[in-house]
């Protein structure tokens, strides 16, 4: 397993630990596509934190 496949977080359970929001709620965002980096696959939720935090950075910036 190569380092960028271990940095994706899998589960809506686990994105909204990492994103610190209410697994509903953070369910509710994924599904409306609200969420920066994250993207279902094979009928799961995963997220690369690297680019939901840098839509953070960036937004900052302009």
């Amino acid at each position: 397993m190569s380092t960028d496949q271990r940095k994706i977080v899998w589960g809506a359970k686990a994105i909204a630990e990492v994103i610190d929001r209410p697994v509903k709620a953070t369910f509710a965002a994924l599904e409306a596509g609200k969420i920066p980096g994250a993207k279902k696959v094979a009928g799961r939720w995963g997220l690369d934190p690297r680019v939901f935090f840098a839509a953070f950075e960036n937004a900052a910036a302009a």
